[in-house]
């Protein structure tokens, strides 16, 4: 059996007029009295509301100043920060990457660790106001291993098409074929070995100054592999 929809009518007579317009009087004298109340409330509860929102942007200034602090702690403890190549030799990949990262803070570079699976020749990325962008790709291997011309090859792929990078480079705890510091040479790949290593890493030596990597210029991008 269908449903009846209700439909309201409209008011017939004099008498369900007035009854109507007297519901319709209730209901505006209703909301100007709950108007009323609120502005009274607001109006009792100001100094409340302002101790509230005194309190909150003290919290907040207060915690703004505590990250600042911390900040500023960690600039100052990482410019002290100095790491043996025996330190280096005892970490696994991931640590040995997360050191990269905060030499080159150290240095005066804002970088993040991006290390992972299908990282695409990429570690370690820096960015710096003046010299612009670094690419560093981690190679951490036993004392006496040594990294190939293809790890130098794919760095060069990606630093320029993939990661917008000013500079690429390859770091590692051991050593370079012949082959692969020469391509490097060539192609504008610098490369960090063991004995470069110690110098950035445990005498302090800044990684630019060591690479003499200059300002940044537009014109002098990275170059795209060919």
């Amino acid at each position: 059996m269908a449903r009846r929809r209700l439909r309201l009518r409209k008011p017939r007579g004099t008498g369900e007029h007035i009854a109507a317009a007297v519901v319709a009087l209730a209901a505006v004298t209703l909301l100007l009295q709950m108007a009323r109340a609120a502005q009274s409330a607001v109006v009792r509860g100001w100094p409340i509301l302002l101790v509230l929102a005194a309190g909150g942007l003290t919290y907040g200034l207060w915690q703004l100043l505590r990250q600042a602090r911390a900040r500023r702690a960690r600039v100052g403890m990482l410019a002290r920060l100095r790491i043996t190549l025996a330190d280096i030799d005892a970490m696994d990949d991931k640590e040995f990457e997360f050191a990269l990262r905060d030499l080159l803070v150290r240095d005066g570079w804002s970088a993040r660790k991006v290390g992972r699976k299908g990282d695409q020749a990429a570690d370690v990325i820096g960015d710096h106001p003046q010299r612009g962008r670094i690419v560093v790709q981690a190679k951490h291997t036993r004392v006496g291993g040594k990294v190939g011309s293809t790890v130098m090859y794919a760095v060069k792929g990606t630093a320029g098409p993939v990661h917008k990078a000013d500079h690429a480079v390859v770091v590692t705890n051991g050593a370079f074929t012949r082959d692969a510091m020469a391509w490097g040479d060539r192609h504008g790949v610098h490369w960090v070995d063991r004995e470069k290593l110690q110098h950035w890493a445990e005498n302090g030596a800044a990684l630019h100054e060591l690479l003499k990597v200059s300002a940044r210029s537009r014109r002098n991008r990275f170059r795209r592999a060919a």
